[in-house]
């Protein structure tokens, strides 16, 4: 225990944002960074993978799964490769590690979120569709108005768990030098030559809390989402609401 302590007092801040102010941020940070932005650039690309996955229009539904299923069924570390080598020959000059794995995790994170948003949009009655287009509304109103705010809403414990895998998968982006958790542990160790084991645990125990928390959150919050969809509980027809008054003697 002793040996722990002491890597978090000597090697916390290196652990927590790497070598910032006196160098680039680092560590617990740039996962976070990466997590969040990945996921929130992803979504809306995986909103409009799911929208074309499930369009009548073959044209757009076809291409949209065959993306789906090329990246589903990759090894991230082996699409982190491509990315690496294919970003600068695309577009004709370097790519830092950050902006890498950044470019994989959305495009890959999309390929899973679409099928999230897919399952969310689908999970609904058909009346939903069917009532707003009886009242006027075209597909994609009735989808962007109606079916999508229903949809995302539900998803959103499911979305919580989705970003939590993001926050592991970012461990792969020390292959590629970026400079995150795991990179910061691997300077830890570096360092102290002796102690891989504790270094390696208490980079262990660090995923686990934080990424147990949010799948907590995600559980709570599944929870209430279900509570509401099931409403208030009905009344009984044998027994009154309230109590029934009886007249005085």
């Amino acid at each position: 225990m002793n040996d722990f302590l002491a890597i978090l007092r000597d090697h916390g801040m290196l652990l927590l944002v790497g070598q910032y102010p006196n160098g680039p941020l680092g560590g617990l940070a740039i996962t976070f960074a990466l997590a969040v932005l990945g996921i929130a650039l992803a979504f809306p690309l995986g909103v409009l993978l799911a929208l074309a996955r499930i369009s009548p229009f073959a044209v757009l539904r076809w291409p949209a799964t065959v993306l789906v299923y090329v990246v589903r069924g990759v090894p991230l570390l082996m699409f982190i490769f491509w990315v690496y080598f294919f970003l600068p020959m695309l577009i004709g000059r370097p790519v830092g590690g950050f902006a890498t794995m950044l470019a994989t995790l959305v495009i890959y994170e999309a390929a899973y979120l679409s099928e999230v948003v897919r399952g969310g949009i689908e999970g609904l009655s058909k009346g939903q569709m069917e009532g707003a287009r009886a009242v006027g509304l075209s597909h994609m109103q009735a989808m962007r108005l109606v079916i999508l705010p229903q949809a995302l809403y539900n998803m959103i414990p499911a979305m919580l768990g989705q970003f939590v895998s993001t926050i592991k998968e970012t461990s792969l982006g020390y292959v590629i030098t970026v400079n995150e958790l795991t990179f910061a542990a691997n300077q830890v160790n570096s360092a102290l030559m002796t102690k891989p084991f504790q270094v390696f645990v208490l980079l262990a125990v660090i995923y686990f809390i934080l990424c147990f928390s949010l799948t907590q959150l995600a559980r709570h919050l599944e929870r209430r989402i279900a509570t509401r969809r099931a409403g208030p509980p009905a009344v009984s027809a044998f027994r009154p609401a309230h109590p029934v008054p009886v007249p005085a003697e």
